[in-house]
């Protein structure tokens, strides 16, 4: 029995590498308590340096001295793991060029000092791209800007897997939007067909899952993506609203002709009902094209009186 493709019909993306690395929890204390005996630290080195100053040992003193200095330097090398960190922002932690972790936690923290530690924001933005002129569907070139709402969700794609996720997130969207574009007209000339007008909210939804596949691999989450401008291209815009404007010339015709129709049909429905009149073909012909002259027509009627018959 041959497979069946259950995958939902998506636009082409391109097919991004794997993620090598992905974020985890590095390990780190408190930082409250790391300061306070860094502190202390500092307050003993001090102290054994101006103790050393009263001793008349030549030899405890310099042992003093020496160790009142290495206590205060272990103590600011220790009080260096310290970081601050606030609401909306992590640090990746790296030791010796390898990935230890990512600090989300926000307040004061401590890790190994000799680790290096990166800020990323975690903070929701917004990217608005220029507007770009592209050719659709049909082959008419169309002006159109689009702005996505994303985030970053895992810092150490972020940091590992791209080389500057701001601008790998740039020109992705930009990528996408022109691809958008081209697979779809701007106003589509079957009437179930997509069109980029007509049919924004399918065309956005497709929009997001691309770009969703295409900034994957930096750690990025595509909250939204919204078209904010659309048009025809400025050399074709005055011809194609002149067609705009005919078909809705002929949707409005054919709306009064179908609704013109209908007032006929029961104008000679009643009067065969009554039976007040007797119409024969010829009769009934002539009633339909007055009362459809009248109907359908941009003017109003010119009455003419028939002083003889219809026959004379």
């Amino acid at each position: 029995m041959p497979e069946t493709d259950a995958t939902p019909s998506t636009p082409d993306v391109p097919e991004m590498p794997k993620a090598r690395v992905r974020e985890f929890t590095a390990h780190s204390i408190g930082g409250g308590l790391a300061l306070l005996l860094g502190l202390v630290g500092l307050i003993v080195g001090g102290g054994l340096i101006a103790i050393a100053g009263s001793t008349d040992s030549a030899g405890a003193r310099g042992a003093l001295i020496a160790i009142g200095v290495v206590v205060a330097i272990c103590s600011v090398f220790a009080m260096a793991g310290l970081n601050m960190v606030a609401p909306g922002e992590a640090r990746v932690v790296q030791l010796f060029g390898r990935y230890r972790g990512t600090i989300r936690t926000d307040g004061l923290r401590w890790v190994n000092p000799l680790t290096s530690r990166t800020k990323i924001s975690t903070r929701v933005r917004n990217h608005e791209t220029a507007v770009l002129k592209v050719n659709d569907a049909y082959g008419n070139p169309i002006e159109l800007a689009a702005v996505v709402v994303w985030k970053v969700e895992d810092t150490a794609q972020a940091t590992f897997e791209v080389d500057d996720f701001l601008e790998f997130v740039s020109t992705q969207t930009e990528a996408a939007v022109r691809h958008i574009a081209i697979e779809y007209p701007y106003d589509a000339h079957d009437e179930g067909g997509l069109s980029l007008r007509g049919n924004a909210e399918e065309i956005t939804e497709k929009l997001a899952v691309e770009l969703h596949a295409r900034v994957e691999a930096a750690g990025v989450q595509i909250i939204e993506s919204r078209f904010t401008h659309l048009a025809y291209a400025p050399e074709i815009a005055s011809a194609m609203l002149q067609r705009q404007q005919a078909g809705a010339v002929v949707a409005a015709r054919r709306q009064i002709v179908d609704g013109a129709v209908g007032m006929v049909e029961a104008a000679l429905a009643r009067i065969a009902e009554q039976d007040f009149v007797e119409l024969d073909e010829e009769r009934k012909a002539t009633m339909v094209s007055n009362l459809l002259v009248v109907l359908c027509g941009d003017r109003a009627a010119q009455p003419v009186l028939n002083t003889g018959s219809l026959y004379q």
